[in-house]
C-alpha cells in the first residue's frame, strides 16, 4: 500500500479529454478555442464596466462583476491545458497540477452556486420589494455575500482537494475527462471511497440543491409580483428575463447535480465529461450575455466608453 501512495506524487495521469485526431476533432477544438477566447473577453468586458461606469456601482453589478472573474478563472483553469495538450499531441498532467485543477474549479464551482443564489436574492428584493432595496442589500450585505461565496467555496474545496488526493491510485492513471475532475478520479482509486462519496452527496446538497432551490423559490415569487403589474411591456419584459435567467442556472445546476450527488456506480466512461462542457465551458460563456449585455445600464455603458476612447483618440490626432 505504501508504493502505491508514493506512486501518487512520482506518476502523471493522462487526460483522455475531448480530442482525437480526426478532423471533426479539429473542428471541435476551433469551437472550444472560440467559445475560451469570448469568454474571457466577455467577462473582462463586464469588470471593466463596472469598474468605470458609476452608474453600474450598484450591488447587482458588483454581484455580476464577482461571477465574471469566477468564469474567467474557471475556463482558464481548464482550457489552457486543453489546448496544450492538444497541440503538443500530450494528454499528462503532474499530480500537483491535477491537484491544483481539482482546488481551483472545486472554489469556483462552490462558490458560484452559492453567487448565483446571491444574485437571485438581489433580484428578488428589487422586484418584490422595491422600497427596501437599499436598506436589504445595502454595502455590507453584498461584500458579505461576495466574501462568503468565495471564502465558503475554498473551504469546501480544501477539504475535498485533500481528501479525493490522499487516495491510492494503483492502476491505470488514465482519467476519462477534459480535467482533473474528483468523481472520475474516484474511479481509479484502489481503496474504497463510499464513505468520501456520502461526504460529496452532503457537500452536493449544500451547495447545490439548497442554493438552486433558493433560486427557483426567488423567481417564483418574482413571477407572482410581476403577474399583477399594470404594464403588460413590463410583464412581457420581465418573464423574458426571468426566462434567460432560469434557462441558464438550469444548464449550470442540472448537469453539475447529475455528476456530483449519483454514486460512483451510475457514473458511465465519458458521460460526466460531456456533463462539464455545461458548467465549465457554456455558462461562462452565456452568463455575461444573460445577466449584463441585455440590460440596457450596460449597453449604455458600453455606448460611453466607445465615446470617450473618440473622444480621446481625436485629441490626440
Amino acid at each position: 500500500m505504501m508504493g502505491c501512495e508514493n506512486q501518487n506524487f512520482t506518476t502523471d495521469f493522462i487526460l483522455l479529454g475531448l480530442f482525437s485526431s480526426s478532423q471533426s476533432s479539429q473542428i471541435f477544438f476551433s469551437f472550444i478555442f472560440i467559445i475560451f477566447m469570448m469568454t474571457l473577453t466577455e467577462n473582462t468586458i463586464m469588470i471593466l464596466l463596472v469598474l468605470r461606469d458609476s452608474r453600474l456601482h450598484t450591488p447587482m453589478y458588483f454581484l455580476l462583476s464577482h461571477l465574471s472573474f469566477m468564469d474567467i478563472l474557471h475556463i482558464s483553469n481548464i482550457v489552457p491545458k486543453m489546448i496544450i495538450n492538444f497541440l503538443s499531441g500530450s494528454r499528462t498532467i503532474s499530480f500537483a497540477g491535477c491537484g491544483f485543477q481539482i482546488f481551483l474549479s472545486l472554489t469556483l464551482l462552490g462558490g458560484e452556486c452559492l453567487l448565483l443564489a446571491a444574485m437571485s436574492y438581489d433580484r428578488y428584493v428589487a422586484i418584490c420589494h422595491p422600497l427596501h432595496y437599499h436598506i436589504l442589500m445595502n454595502d455590507y450585505v453584498r461584500n458579505l455575500m461576495a466574501a462568503g461565496s468565495w471564502i465558503v467555496g475554498t473551504v469546501n474545496s480544501i477539504a475535498h482537494t485533500v481528501y479525493a488526493l490522499h487516495f491510492p491510485f494503483c492502476g491505470s492513471r488514465a482519467i476519462d475527462h477534459f480535467f482533473c475532475e474528483v468523481p472520475a478520479m474516484l474511479k481509479l482509486s484502489c481503496e474504497d471511497t463510499t464513505l468520501y462519496e456520502q461526504g460529496v452527496y452532503v457537500s452536493g446538497l449544500i451547495f447545490l440543491l439548497v442554493p438552486f432551490s433558493l433560486i427557483f423559490v426567488s423567481y417564483v415569487q418574482i413571477l407572482l409580483t410581476v403577474l399583477k403589474m399594470k404594464s403588460s411591456e413590463a410583464r412581457k419584459k420581465s418573464f423574458s428575463t426571468c426566462s434567460f435567467h432560469m434557462i441558464v442556472v438550469t444548464m449550470y445546476y442540472g448537469p453539475f447535480i447529475f455528476t456530483y450527488m449519483r454514486p460512483k456506480a451510475y457514473h458511465t466512461p465519458g458521460q460526466d465529461m460531456y456533463l462539464a462542457i455545461f458548467y465549465t465551458i457554456i455558462t461562462p460563456t452565456l452568463n455575461p450575455i444573460i445577466y449584463s449585455f441585455r440590460n440596457k445600464d450596460v449597453l449604455e455603458a458600453m455606448k460611453n466608453i466607445k465615446w470617450l476612447e473618440k473622444h480621446f483618440l481625436g485629441q490626440l490626432q
